[in-house]
């Protein structure tokens, strides 16, 4: 019973930290259904592949709600119609500025999921134009403004003036339905 006791406290503390973790100042909200968008779509790809990761942005287009992902290792971008009934009824929000960045952290094989805009501006500054961009390869995310890199694969500043790590957003993939959320 104590060994029981005990794993249940260190899971329960371990569930406190990383909702600590968890960006909440916008709004994120996101499914994707792999079975609808099978391979070779990019993010479909993306997920069973360690180290790799995209941008993803939305917009809606005559009716249409489309994503645009862009992979981090050649910057190759893909735009995806989201056509079905049930994907048109689903109201997205991906955060600051309409962007995450998902993928599978090639540290710790973990599904991961970052707000778009660099951390750092957001806290500083306010406001919503610190997009990050793809740096060394697609293994770290460059922020224009405040000149920081982060390690995409924890979330880290890499290089630049020390601050905060990435901003991160939950999320799962359950059979083949990925979410993202806070």
């Amino acid at each position: 019973m104590k060994r029981f006791l005990t794993l249940a406290l260190c899971t329960l503390l371990m569930a406190c930290t990383g909702e600590q973790n968890i960006y909440r100042e916008y709004e994120c909200y996101f499914v994707f259904d792999t079975f609808l968008h099978p391979l070779p779509c990019q993010l479909t790809a993306t997920l069973g592949n360690l180290g790799q990761y995209v941008k993803i942005e939305t917009r809606v287009e005559q009716g249409v709600r489309h994503l645009t992902t862009t992979r981090n290792y050649d910057n190759a971008t893909e735009d995806i119609r989201l056509t079905t009934d049930r994907e048109s009824r689903l109201n997205y929000a991906l955060g600051a500025n309409n962007c995450i960045i998902v993928g599978v952290s090639s540290y710790d094989n973990v599904l991961v999921a970052y707000e778009g805009q660099c951390s750092n501006c957001l806290k500083e500054l306010g406001g919503r134009r610190y997009p990050l961009v793809w740096q060394n390869n697609g293994n770290q995310l460059y922020c224009n403004k405040c000149k920081r890199s982060y390690d995409v694969n924890n979330g880290v500043v890499a290089n630049g003036t020390p601050g905060i790590e990435l901003y991160r957003y939950k999320a799962a993939l359950d059979g083949g339905i990925l979410r993202v959320w806070n």
